[in-house]
């Protein structure tokens, strides 16, 4: 039985990461080490976790099944990184049949064999590409982004293109628009037809 290192549930979340109502279940840790990172503590080991089991955390999101259910939502799986825990994604489906739009978000940063777990059980990804130069992706994540290129034309080949979304976001001091338009060249080329363009915000 696989678990899953549950660091926080946002309940309630509205066209933000998935269709319709939302529940967003966050896992500890991450392949990279992004810069910029949005969720640091995800990626410190010593931020609270409690590893659930698939059926522990269908328990705890259930209350909201009637929400899923009337607006075609479900639940997302951030973190960190939650391809690492294919198995524990795949126990979950199992749990919570089809009705419920599951959702992942992923850097794809991960082995292959989860990616081919993941795409037999996940509706929707979100691929946080960052950006497609090995150089910028390096210099910002701290890892090279060589399983990204080929997990990606594996996931499209195995869910088809309307199911993934490239987010390829301008980066202040990491890339330009010019470099987002380069990776959304890049991206085109491996399938990916639908994108997400956005502006990290510094402070």
């Amino acid at each position: 039985m696989a678990s899953f290192p549950l660091i926080g549930i946002s309940r309630h979340r509205l066209q933000t990461d998935g269709f319709g109502v939302t529940t967003l279940a966050a896992a500890r840790g991450c392949p990279l080490r992004c810069r910029m990172c949005l969720n640091p503590h995800a990626l410190d080991s010593d931020t609270p976790a409690k590893d659930v089991s698939a059926r522990e955390l269908f328990d705890l999101v259930k209350i909201d099944d009637l929400y899923f259910l009337a607006t075609g939502g479900g639940v997302t799986f951030g973190g960190g990184e939650p391809l690492l825990y294919a198995e524990f994604l795949r126990e979950f489906r199992e749990l919570c049949g089809g009705a419920w739009h599951l959702t992942a978000e992923t850097c794809l940063n991960v082995p292959a064999e989860n990616v081919e777990i993941a795409a037999a059980c996940v509706d929707e990804f979100l691929v946080d590409v960052k950006d497609m130069n090995p150089d910028i992706y390096r210099r910002y994540t701290g890892r090279d982004n060589a399983q990204v290129l080929s997990n990606l034309p594996l996931l499209i080949n195995a869910v088809g293109p309307a199911r993934v979304t490239a987010r390829v976001p301008h980066i202040p001091g990491y890339n330009t628009p010019e470099d987002m338009q380069k990776s959304a060249g890049s991206l085109k080329a491996l399938g990916v037809e639908k994108f997400d363009f956005f502006t990290y915000r510094t402070v």
